[in-house]
């Protein structure tokens, strides 16, 4: 065994385990609704041709609410927060890179609940801008945004522009939507039932109502008379309620939840790669955001927690496997520095070779016969190299995170007493 800076305390939440499935009494005021005019501008069958009206949602101010965690639930949550606290104290400056690596992690694995796909090649060559899928250019995007939300929430306060520049920072080449980017919808939107929302199973606000509801939230996101996980939790099922943007609201609304935990002070440098732990149970997660809009969120705050202390779990042994492969290049400086994140790019490889007195084509090159680096770009100019090491630990931290999940849900599953009540158990 290690020592106590490098071993990470299991995360073991032990709490009376529900399903949260069935309808209950409201933990927080249900949704609204509200009917609205509608006339489609788009060709479609008689029905949404006839349409004349849609009901929206309407989610309740928040900026005032008062929410108390089950009693059962906050070893949970101070367990997950303090995950998270010492994630970041043991790794955070040991392992610097970290934080910019479990970033890319979270931008992947948010961008994959939202079904787009691409593996990390597809990414490094999207980093340098060569020719990739599209889902690998979102990524890239959400990657930035994920890392702007959190890096202004540090100053204390989560603001609406900083919200719209992590939106501008995700969309703002995107062919559709980019001239949207960092702004507010003035459309309707609605999720599901295809080009008009006459089928739609949810259909938020009204665009009128947006800047208001996200100033309610954003004021939400300010108190500190909170749990910061129930916080967070709370505050990511009211932005997707609120659904503020014409895409992109999943990945914002899901880096929402590390500004949270970064302006509360739970981290410093380190993105704890929750959406990897989202990701593995999707149904289940966009199940709990139904549900908040009928007033139930123990269920969501609950699984956040578990969620947290699963992805920070995982995320300390990745930061122990990264330290030992860095051990391997701990003669070379520059070496050091190029398999440090998991993608090395030509611009900062150049940066190093000048840095520590030699060429570039000899640094990558030694560390491509090496099996350390590999090629992921044909092109003479502004290539870039998958870091090997890195990228197998990034799909190995995927694949724990994902068995941890199942394993949960299966207790979760066999403690459930008869009929979705509650029965104590060991959750994980």
């Amino acid at each position: 065994m290690t020592d106590d800076h490098t071993t990470p305390a299991h995360f073991s939440p032990v709490r009376l385990v529900p399903v949260h499935l069935l309808p209950g009494p409201p933990e927080l005021p249900a949704h609204g609704i509200a009917t609205r005019p509608w006339r489609s501008t788009v060709r479609g069958d008689r029905a949404d041709r006839l349409t004349t009206s849609v009901t929206v949602s309407l989610p309740p101010p928040i900026a005032d609410v008062r929410f108390v965690p089950l009693a059962v639930d906050l070893p949970l949550l101070d367990r997950a927060a303090e995950a998270l606290r010492t994630l970041d104290r043991q790794h955070g400056d040991r392992l610097g890179p970290l934080g910019a690596v479990l970033a890319r992690t979270e931008a992947v694995a948010s961008s994959r609940i939202e079904d787009e796909h691409a593996d990390l090649a597809d990414y490094a060559r999207a980093v340098v801008g060569s020719r990739a899928n599209g889902s690998a250019t979102l990524m890239v995007a959400a990657t930035a945004a994920v890392r702007r939300l959190q890096d202004d929430a540090a100053s204390g306060t989560i603001t609406a522009a900083s919200v719209l520049r992590a939106h501008h920072d995700l969309l703002r080449d995107d062919p559709l939507d980019g001239p949207d980017a960092g702004r507010w919808r003035t459309v309707q939107n609605w999720i599901g039932g295809g080009r008009t929302p006459r089928r739609a199973t949810y259909v938020p606000p009204p665009p009128e109502l947006v800047p208001a509801a996200m100033d309610d939230l954003l004021a939400f996101t300010a108190r500190d008379d909170l749990h910061p996980v129930a916080q967070a939790a709370i505050a990511h099922a009211q932005f997707e309620s609120i659904h503020p943007f014409t895409d992109g609201n999943g990945r914002v609304g899901r880096a929402l939840i590390g500004a949270v935990f970064r302006r509360r002070g739970l981290t410093a440098t380190v993105t704890a790669p929750v959406a990897t732990a989202l990701v593995a149970d999707r149904a289940r997660y966009f199940a709990h955001l139904e549900r908040f809009r009928s007033g139930s969120v123990h269920g969501f705050v609950a699984d956040l927690a578990v969620a947290v202390g699963i992805a920070c779990d995982e995320a300390a042994m990745t930061a122990m496997v990264l330290d030992e492969h860095a051990a391997w290049a701990a003669s070379s400086t520059a070496a050091s520095a190029a398999l440090a994140d998991a993608v090395l790019t030509e611009e900062h490889a150049d940066t190093l070779a000048r840095t520590n007195g030699t060429t570039t084509e000899r640094l990558v090159d030694d560390l491509v016969r090496a099996g350390r680096l590999r090629p992921v770009t044909t092109r003479r100019r502004n290539r870039a190299w998958l870091v090997v090491d890195v990228a197998d630990e990034l799909d190995a931290l995927g694949t724990r995170v994902a068995t941890a999940v199942h394993e949960h849900a299966m207790l979760r599953h066999l403690h459930a007493a008869p009929g979705g009540r509650l029965s104590e158990g060991r959750a994980a």
